[in-house]
């Protein structure tokens, strides 16, 4: 890991520290917020990892965010549900609140508002229940840095000043009102001060897939109250010569060797980890984020992974030797299918939340069949997204598979 971002590692770690989650099993959580929050929705990936997490118990999410929000400004539709409405009827626990991005673009002028505006807007929340057994919890979360894309964000170091400040204010005013906060600026900051790495965003502020499958996981991380060290991943290791299995996340037993072939089992403790939108040229910090095989004292070659008979990865003996990234095994596949559920149980509650046109709420279609089909329909939306919610848990199921390595030689022939 280069040094810069273990630094940063060492701080969230120390930050974060070993305390309990902020998040706890059979959770109802409702996510509002500015563009960054409302399109978490679109990828699933902080969802499906706390469903995974609380499997026995599973947590239940509905995302509020509205492109264009901000703490003062948030509009919203004729005659559709209110926020208040829906947070009551989700029973919900804990609001995760996104915000900070379009607000630092007043600069130091506007701080000092910025930080009366958002002990009000938390305080309109304290001391509300709307699951009708608790005040509801609230955790704040700051906007991520701005990307530098060359000259398409030629003023990105002064956005970065201002974003820097607006993560501190923020900070200052929740330890003031004693909620947790999560700052997402401070891991973001340094991998997208480069244009030779992987590219987060599409515009400098707004992320692409890649961007937000590594924020959700430092989100997940935050709101699991875990330093990058404490990331629960697959490390598996084995021995070709001596036949040592060794595993972190899973269990590894049963070793057979056959010529160069050999062939063991592997017992999924844990979930494995959601593969990244694109497998090359993550830099180390975000390559451990992903699960691993490694495998020691392989004659030279090539070789490839088969698990239950399907190819998953070929590399060298030289790169297995090192360690290489897992993402394409049959549990990951199934990861993938229960994240696109996710995304689908989302995208159903949001025909019930968002007007997607108004013409049929206060416009000339109004009367309409369709217009007057409208209520009737967000309730229905409503029903089928609680029924997708239900079919969420659980989770995927873990199973015991079978891994087996081969040279590629002896599968050309």
């Amino acid at each position: 890991m280069n040094r810069p971002v273990f630094v940063l590692c060492l701080i969230l770690a120390k930050s974060l520290g070993a305390a309990t989650s902020w998040i706890q099993p059979g959770d109802h959580i409702a996510i509002i917020g500015n563009t960054f929050a409302d399109q978490l929705r679109n990828h699933g990936y902080v969802e499906t990892l706390l469903l995974q997490e609380f499997v026995d118990e599973p947590i239940s999410m509905r995302n509020l965010g509205w492109a264009g929000d901000t703490i003062t400004v948030r509009d919203r539709p004729t005659n559709f549900p209110t926020e208040a409405s829906t947070l009551t009827e989700h029973k919900t626990d804990v609001i995760i609140a996104c915000f900070g991005m379009s607000e630092s673009f007043a600069g130091d002028a506007g701080i000092e508002n910025f930080k009366t505006d958002l002990k009000k807007f938390i305080g309109s929340y304290q001391g509300k229940s709307f699951n009708g057994a608790s005040d509801v919890r609230f955790i704040l979360v700051s906007p991520i840095a701005y990307e530098n894309l060359g000259r398409l964000t030629p003023h990105w170091q002064e956005r970065n000043r201002d974003l820097k400040r607006y993560t501190d204010a923020m900070a200052s005013v929740a330890a003031e009102m004693k909620i947790p906060f999560i700052d997402l600026y401070t891991p973001s900051a340094t991998l997208m001060e480069s244009t030779e790495d992987t590219r987060m965003t599409t515009n400098g502020i707004h992320l692409n897939r890649f961007g937000y499958w590594s924020v959700s996981n430092w989100l997940f991380n935050g709101l699991m109250r875990r330093g990058p060290g404490e990331r629960k991943a697959w490390r598996l290791q084995v021995d070709a010569k001596t036949g040592t299995l060794n595993g972190e996340g899973a269990e590894l037993s049963g070793f057979a060797m056959a010529g160069q072939d050999f062939s063991f089992e592997v017992m999924e403790e844990l979930y494995p980890s959601l593969p990244p939108p694109m497998g090359d040229g993550l830099t180390e910090a975000l390559s451990d984020l992903r699960d691993r095989l490694t495998v020691e004292n392989l004659d030279p070659g090539e070789y490839s992974l088969m698990v239950d008979g399907q190819p998953v990865a070929t590399a060298s003996h030289d790169e297995w030797a090192r360690g290489v990234p897992i993402d394409r095994s049959p549990a990951h596949q199934e990861a993938e299918e229960y994240r696109g559920a996710v995304i689908d149980k989302n995208t159903q509650f949001t025909y019930s939340w968002k007007a997607l046109n108004q013409v049929h709420i206060v416009g000339e279609r109004r009367n309409s069949p369709s217009g007057k089909a409208l209520p009737q329909e967000v309730k229905e939306f409503n029903e089928l997204t609680r029924k997708k919610d239900e079919s969420l848990g659980g989770g995927t199921e873990r199973k015991t598979r079978q891994w087996q390595l081969v040279p590629d030689t002896k599968l050309t022939n």
